[in-house]
């Protein structure tokens, strides 16, 4: 199968695997096994004392656990922080778009005096936006169109999938 090359602003390619498949990513999802069955069962009484829980589990997982893909070394032995300073994502730019939107701390867009919920996970990034029929605007995120908005009906329906339909076997 073919890699998926669109990448986020910081260069981070989206890799996925067919859905319903975890054996394509079977290291991973032995690693949430693990975290599940040594977290949950028993639960915590309540929120605080799962979270308690599942803070040990990642230090513990960090600092003492060996991995065997780390030469049996715990990660925290192996850690260095990044040389480079973060400087947050470039600004996104749009020129093939009709028109740009930042969406709103409440996850809204504001289009033609009507407001148009997106989702608060985009809370503060710009998306790009085309008209592709009368009153039919396609929204786009980077490199990914993510649904429409039908202006009548003053909501985005998604796509499917805006990642694409190529998926990358991991091991």
């Amino acid at each position: 199968m073919e890699a998926l090359t669109r990448e986020h602003g910081l260069g981070i390619a989206i890799e996925r695997i067919k859905p319903g498949k975890p054996t394509q990513n079977g290291r991973h999802e032995r690693m949430h096994l693990t975290l599940k069955r040594e977290t949950t069962r028993p639960p915590g009484i309540n929120s605080l004392q799962q979270q308690a829980r599942f803070d040990d589990f990642v230090r513990e997982f960090n600092t003492e656990r060996p991995h065997q893909a780390l030469a049996m070394k715990p990660p925290a032995e192996l850690y260095r922080p990044a040389s480079r300073v973060y400087q947050g994502l470039p600004e996104i730019d749009y020129p093939m778009h009709d028109r740009d939107a930042l969406v709103t701390a409440c996850g809204r867009i504001c289009m033609m005096r009507k407001k148009i919920n997106i989702s608060t996970v985009m809370a503060g990034q710009r998306l790009g936006l085309k008209e592709v029929d009368d009153g039919i605007w396609v929204v786009t995120f980077m490199a990914y169109d993510l649904g429409y908005i039908d202006l009548e009906q003053k909501t985005l329906q998604p796509i499917d999938n805006p990642f694409g339909a190529k998926v990358l076997p991991m091991s």
